[in-house]
């Protein structure tokens, strides 16, 4: 996977383009309050926290969350919309600015694949987190993949995404490798995401880093076989996909 610059352009495009609908931040909500411990308050991380767009859902829900993200245009957006509950920090997975046992669970939402050193990744985690404590890993899992509509267009679409990303076993064994249970896997369908046309004026702004990993003329021909899709049938309902969530817990 080529890296991908969150400083630069793709923080802009991501702002734009990846937005959550009301609905949507709620439904996820509702599925990490049903895995999670009953007490309340509960402090959280948010691990590659980005823009902000689950921190503050979070801690309206949980209590106090402090968003860590290594991107500082990514971060500098979602301190912009500051929120009582929610502090953010610059810093990554291989290193979490937070003291030992100092939180009782962490998301991270997409963000797994941009992990350089995983297993050093799994060790800080458990660091930081207590007894009990949960980690939520919304991620793409090789042989979990959605065959999402848009992608189809693009030449290897489907391939190039699936590249990306590990089988499930493969990273159950990192988190089991640094002392970790496996509580669960899931596959959460959460709202709908409109029509084809509403999800192509969002496309274009390319808001998924996996456009980084196209070349300049895959690009030109899957835009070009998308448009014509979509103007074929642009009121035709984007559709619905199963999306993995994998839960872990520390001892």
């Amino acid at each position: 996977m080529k890296p991908v610059d969150y400083n630069t352009q793709q923080h802009q495009n991501y702002v734009r383009g990846r937005s959550l609908r009301r609905d949507q931040v709620e439904f996820w909500i509702r599925a990490f309050a049903a895995r999670l411990p009953r007490q309340r308050p509960l402090d959280g991380l948010d691990l590659g926290s980005g823009t902000g767009r689950f921190a503050p859902a979070l801690a309206a829900a949980f209590g106090p969350v402090t968003g860590v993200e290594p991107a500082a245009a990514m971060r500098r957006i979602a301190e912009a919309a500051a929120h009582p509950g929610v502090s953010y920090l610059s810093g990554s997975a291989e290193a979490i600015p937070l003291p030992d046992g100092s939180v009782d669970y962490t998301l991270m939402f997409l963000v797994w694949h941009h992990v350089r050193d995983q297993e050093r990744a799994a060790a800080e985690l458990a660091r930081v987190t207590r007894p009990g404590g949960v980690v939520f890993l919304r991620s793409q899992f090789r042989d979990h993949m959605p065959r999402l509509w848009w992608l189809e267009h693009f030449p290897h679409g489907l391939e190039t995404d699936a590249a990306i990303f590990q089988p499930l076993a493969d990273v159950e064994a990192v988190f089991t490798g640094a002392g970790w249970r496996v509580a669960g896997f899931a596959k959460l369908t959460p709202p709908s995401s409109g029509t084809r046309a509403e999800a192509l004026a969002l496309l274009r702004l390319r808001p998924y880093s996996i456009f980084e990993q196209f070349t300049p003329e895959e690009l030109a021909v899957g835009f070009e076989r998308l448009e014509a899709a979509v103007a074929a049938d642009p009121d035709a309902p984007v559709p619905d996909y199963e999306l993995p969530l994998l839960t872990l817990t520390r001892p």
